[in-house]
C-alpha cells in the first residue's frame, strides 16, 4: 500500500514538473513555429512577383524612359521565366520635382500590364534641369500608395531609376532612410539604378540600395538595352493578334467598362508599338504569367473551360452579344472551338518566341554580350532576391 501511495505522488509530481516545463517552454515553441511558418514556402500555391519602377521622368531622362518603354515586356517575360511560372503584378510611380508639372504620379500594382503600359507610354520626360529631384516623395508613395500584399511569401520589390540625387533640405518631406525602413518591415526590396555617372548620385543611391537590403547598379542614359530585330517579330504579331481574337468576355455593365478600357488600351499598344517591343509583349502574353494580361477579367472561354463557372449560370444579356441568341449546345460549340483554337496558337507562339530568342541571344554572343544592360542587371537582382520565396530561374541571361 505504502509502494502505491509513493507510486501515485511520483506520478502526481512528473505531471506537474511536464506541465511547469510545457508551461515555460510555450512561448518558445511558439517563436519557433512562428519563425518556420514564416521561412516555409508551400510548394502547392501560387508564386507572385510585385514590382514597382519608381522613375524619374525629368528631361535628363528622355533616353532611359525610351528603354524602359521598349524594354518592359522582356523584363517581364523574364521575371515570367521562373519554374513556378509566378503570378505578375506591375506598378509605376513617375517623378519629378517640386515646382514641375507633377510631383509623383502613382498607377497601383494591376496584372493588367498593357493598362500600365499605355499610361507609361504617354510619360515625356520634361522638366527638372536643377541638380536634385523628389526621390524621398517618391520612393514614400511607392512604399505607402501601392497595394501591397501582405504575404510574406511574395516577392515585392521596386526598382528606383533616376539620374539625380534627392533634395534632402524639402519641409515637410519624409527622408528616405526613415520610408525605407518601412520598406524592410513590409518585406518589400528596394533596388537603386543610377542612369549616367553623376558624382553625386552614386552615394546616395547606393546607401538607398543598402538600406533597402537590395542591388546597386549604373547604366548608361540609353539603358545599354538590348534592341535586336529579328525575322520572327512580324510572325509572332500576325499569331497574337489571333490569339487576342480568341477573346469573349461577359458581365453586367460595369465590367463591361472595364473590359472596353482593356481592348481600347490592347488596340493602342497594337497601333503605337514598334514590332521589336510588339514581339517582347507577344511573348510575355503566350506565357503562363502572362494569361492575366492577355485575358484580363471575365473571359468566357477561360471561365468556362477551367470550371470556374457554368454557362447555364451566366444570365443570357450578360453574354458576348454574338452568342446570346444561340441554343447553350451551340453556344458549348462555339467556346470550346475558341479554346482549342487558342491552345493552338499559344503553342505556335511558343515555338516562335523560342526561335527569336535563340537568334537575339546568338547576336547578342556576337557582340560581346550585355552584362552591362539594364535587362541583365534587372534579371540578375530578381533572380538572386526571389529565390527567397522559392522562385527558381535557371536561364544564364535574362529575357529579350
Amino acid at each position: 500500500m505504502k509502494s502505491t501511495t509513493y507510486n501515485s505522488k511520483m506520478i502526481v509530481l512528473a505531471l506537474v514538473v511536464a506541465t511547469a516545463t510545457g508551461i515555460a517552454l510555450f512561448p518558445i515553441l511558439q517563436k519557433v513555429q512562428a519563425k518556420q511558418a514564416t521561412n516555409h514556402v508551400d510548394p502547392g500555391q501560387n508564386h507572385r512577383i510585385e514590382v514597382v519602377f519608381v522613375l524619374d521622368t525629368t528631361s535628363s531622362m528622355s533616353g532611359l524612359i525610351q528603354a524602359a518603354k521598349e524594354k518592359i515586356w522582356s523584363i517581364a517575360t523574364s521575371m515570367a521565366s521562373a519554374q513556378e511560372n509566378p503570378d505578375i503584378k506591375m506598378g509605376l510611380v513617375a517623378f519629378r520635382d517640386r515646382g514641375d508639372a507633377y510631383i509623383t504620379r502613382v498607377f497601383d500594382l494591376s496584372d493588367d500590364l498593357d493598362s500600365m503600359y499605355s499610361s507609361l507610354m504617354d510619360f515625356r520626360a520634361q522638366g527638372g534641369g536643377d541638380g536634385p529631384e523628389s526621390v524621398n516623395q517618391a520612393l514614400y508613395d511607392s512604399i505607402h500608395k501601392v497595394s501591397w500584399s501582405q504575404d510574406s511569401n511574395v516577392y515585392k520589390v521596386v526598382f528606383l531609376v533616376g539620374d539625380a540625387p534627392p533634395h534632402m533640405d524639402y519641409p515637410n518631406d519624409v527622408k528616405y532612410p526613415i520610408t525605407l525602413a518601412t520598406a524592410a518591415r513590409k518585406g518589400i526590396v528596394v533596388n537603386a539604378i543610377q542612369s549616367g555617372q553623376h558624382q553625386y548620385t552614386r552615394p546616395a543611391w547606393q546607401q538607398i540600395a543598402s538600406l533597402g537590403h537590395g542591388e546597386y547598379f549604373q547604366v548608361a542614359d540609353s539603358g545599354n538595352a538590348v534592341a535586336v530585330s529579328t525575322p520572327f517579330d512580324e510572325k509572332l504579331s500576325t499569331l497574337a493578334a489571333e490569339l487576342e481574337d480568341t477573346r469573349l468576355y461577359f458581365g453586367d455593365e460595369e465590367a463591361k467598362v472595364a473590359q472596353k478600357a482593356k481592348l481600347d488600351a490592347n488596340a493602342r499598344l497594337r497601333k503605337e508599338l514598334s514590332k521589336e517591343a510588339l514581339a517582347r509583349r507577344d511573348t510575355f502574353n503566350a506565357t503562363t504569367s502572362g494569361k492575366a494580361n492577355l485575358l484580363g477579367d471575365d473571359e468566357l472561354v477561360d471561365a468556362i473551360t477551367s470550371g470556374r463557372i457554368e454557362l447555364q449560370e451566366i444570365d443570357k444579356k450578360n453574354l458576348p452579344a454574338s452568342l446570346q441568341a444561340m441554343a447553350p449546345a451551340e453556344q458549348m460549340e462555339v467556346i470550346t472551338e475558341q479554346a482549342q483554337r487558342r491552345d493552338q496558337l499559344k503553342q505556335e507562339i511558343n515555338k516562335l518566341s523560342e526561335s527569336r530568342s535563340n537568334f537575339i541571344k546568338e547576336k547578342v554572343a556576337e557582340e560581346g554580350g550585355a552584362e552591362d544592360s539594364l535587362d541583365e542587371k534587372i534579371y540578375r537582382a530578381v533572380k538572386d532576391q526571389a529565390a527567397s520565396i522559392g522562385l527558381t530561374y535557371e536561364s544564364d541571361s535574362a529575357s529579350y
